[in-house]
Parts: C-alpha cells; structure tokens; sequence
C-alpha cells in the first residue's frame, strides 16, 4: 500500500509522515518512508536543489522544467531503490506534488494531465493507494518555514517556500485535485488539528482501505 501525504511547504508533513509510521510500525506494519525530492539520492533531485537556489541559471523560471526534474527524481528512486510488495510506503510529497505546484505556477490544465501522463504512464510509477493533503492555513504553513529555517543551518528556504502567493496558489490547486481525485482516493486533513488526531485521521483511512 502506498500513502502519499501532501501540503504546501510549512504544513507539518514530515511530523504526520513520522506519526503514521510509528503508529504502524507498532502494529507489526512493515513501513518503508522516502520522501520528495530525494535530496542527495538522485542527481534530478539535486539539479531541482540547484534550480530553485539559482544555482542552475533561468532553469527555475520553467515550470515544466522544473517539473520535469521533479518526475525524473522520483523515477530514478523508484528504480534505485525497490520496495518489498508486503510493506506500506509512506510518502512525503509525490506525484500530486508535482502536479499542483506546476498547476499554481502555471495555471494551466495541461500540465497536470503532461504529469500524470509521464510520471503514472510512461514512467510507470505506481499510483497511490491514498493521498493525505495536510490542508495549513498559509500564513501558519510560512511561519513553521521561517522557523525551520532559523532553527538549521543546513536548511534555507527555496524560491517556491519564499513565494507567499505561490503558496496560496499552490493551496487551491491541491484542493482542486482532491476534488478531482488525482491519482485515486484523498482524505483532507486539518494542520491546525492536534498531531495525534491528525494520525488518528491516516490510520482511520488506511484501516477502511485494507478492510
């Protein structure tokens, strides 16, 4: 089985992956975690990293481009490094990812459906069997950014978690492809909500999926 679990940069999704896996994992479940873009892992992630820190010329000024970059990173992860049939991957950000910051820069219909064209097709990733969008007001999603970005050296905020319009935009393209349901089945959580009952929402969906 496999769990996306989306939202706009700040939203908290990196705790709620955390959450999900340690509740699982206490289950007996078997949990493989990645998450998007694999920073280090693969040579597209690390040009995307280039790209949005102006390290990569006017590369970042292309949606596509940059979506193209997105796509080939997750392709070659999932190649790279296979994952045993028996066990529930957990995702932080995936193909929806993809789809709606490129929708928010953009836009434009076609880009969503070039994504899941190339990434569900000619790429052959498997669509998800539930996608969480971690639904944060965008002034609190900001701000968690902000401090993270205070807190560690290592991490400076890109050109996409510097847009304050890019955010909301990329907010409402989210919605929209949950109302749609991009790439299969979608449960909307709350990021103001409680941690535990922000896991309790996963694990509720997770247990109908499997019933």
């Amino acid at each position: 089985m496999i769990i996306a679990i989306e939202g706009i940069d700040g939203a908290g999704k990196a705790t709620l992956t955390g959450g999900v896996a340690e509740e699982l994992r206490g289950r007996g479940v078997d949990v493989v975690k990645r998450g998007f873009p694999a920073y280090g892992r693969t040579d597209f992630a690390d040009f995307a990293d280039d790209a949005l820190h102006g390290r990569l010329g006017d590369t970042v000024d292309s949606a596509w481009a940059m979506a193209l970059l997105f796509a080939l990173d997750r392709r070659d992860l999932f190649a790279s490094e296979p994952v045993e049939s028996d066990s529930v991957l957990l995702l932080d950000r995936y193909v929806a990812s993809n789809a709606a910051y490129s929708l928010a820069r953009t836009g434009d219909p076609e880009i969503v459906e070039w994504i899941r064209q190339t990434e569900f097709g000619r790429f052959a990733l498997p669509e998800p069997d539930l996608t969480v969008y971690l639904q944060a007001p965008v002034h609190l999603a900001a701000s968690r950014a902000q401090s993270r970005e205070a807190s560690d050296d290592t991490r400076t905020r890109d050109a996409y978690e510097r847009d304050g319009g890019l955010q909301q935009r990329t907010a409402d393209a989210y919605l929209r492809l949950a109302q749609e349901g991009f790439g299969g089945q979608w449960v909307i959580v709350d990021a103001d909500a409680p941690a535990e009952e922000s896991v309790s929402r996963v694990l509720q969906a997770f247990d109908a999926h499997v019933a």
